[in-house]
């Protein structure tokens, strides 16, 4: 079956002008290694990507304290009218033809690149140093909390994460809707008790709560680019330094700060305040629709 008959998308969210840049890359990638597979976005600014053909783009402006689960708004998107679709990191790049037999191991619910136990990876970032790293400690202590909200025993139930820069959500006979109105519940949640880098903990939870498996796929046959993966492959061997070299250069100019020192405090200055009017937004808008369950 080619590219072209298959039921599915990619889709990304990416806000700002340097992921905004970053993302033309890829959408440039998929132009040309998948032009058959349209490309969904969520952005600040539509405008961006008007002139090519292979994306959707449409407005969205961040409705949570970070960026990071605001994802969720353009796999919505994606999955009310496709199949499947593929998120891929804003910053990521396709680096050859996408292979058309890549949807033929996506079973119905989450497809993850990379993904494993939750509790386990925990646990190891736990045993790291002694006393343990105090942020860990933290997140575990969320997790637990959430686990309790929940009803959920972390010892007999397998809570994945999921790593969250290139994965897949296929229909599940209404369970990806439920699937995606608990993470933003949980987002919301772990955002304001101070989990707001990364959707690994609501995405995980919202999996097992409703039921919807999440499957490990190499995905074998898909050549990506990520700045801290590759970096990893090469630490390890696993890759030559020099095969993806114009992959980092690229990126590394588009990411380059030009910032005065007083333009970089203007801005660290505008970043706090706006966390903070965020984190007050959040907070009521939380408790007004479920004080029960963000009380505390």
């Amino acid at each position: 079956m080619s590219l072209a008959q298959q039921n599915f998308c990619f889709c990304t969210y990416t806000s700002g002008k340097t992921y905004r840049t970053l993302t033309k890359l890829l959408v440039q990638d998929l132009k040309q290694y998948a032009p058959e597979i349209p490309f969904i976005i969520f952005t600040d600014k539509p405008s961006h990507f008007s002139d090519d053909n292979n994306v959707m783009a449409f407005e969205h402006h961040r409705q949570g304290i970070s960026f990071h689960n605001e994802r969720r708004y353009a796999i919505a998107k994606a999955i009310s009218l496709y199949n499947s679709c593929m998120y891929i990191d804003a910053d990521v790049r396709i680096c050859a033809p996408v292979p058309p037999e890549i949807q033929s191991k996506w079973l119905p619910g989450l497809t993850a690149r990379s993904c494993g136990s939750l509790l386990k990876l925990m646990q190891e970032r736990l045993s790291k140093s002694n006393p343990p790293n105090p942020s860990v400690v933290k997140q575990m202590k969320l997790i637990e909390k959430i686990a309790r909200k929940l009803d959920i025993d972390l010892t007999e139930t397998n809570i994945s994460f999921i790593n969250e820069f290139l994965f897949v959500l296929t229909r599940d006979s209404g369970k990806e809707i439920e699937f995606l109105n608990l993470w933003e519940k949980l987002a919301y949640y772990t955002e304001l008790n101070g989990w707001d880098n990364a959707p690994t903990i609501p995405m995980g939870f919202a999996a097992v709560q409703v039921g919807m498996p999440v499957i490990y796929d190499e995905m074998e046959g898909l050549d990506f680019f990520d700045d801290r993966i590759e970096s990893v492959r090469i630490a390890q061997g696993q890759s030559a330094p020099d095969s993806k070299k114009e992959y980092f250069e690229a990126q590394r100019i588009i990411e380059k700060d030009n910032r005065t020192l007083t333009q970089k405090a203007v801005y660290k200055v505008k970043k706090n305040i706006d966390y903070s009017s965020r984190y007050l937004r959040l907070k009521v808008r939380t408790l007004i629709s479920d004080f029960d369950f963000y009380k505390n």
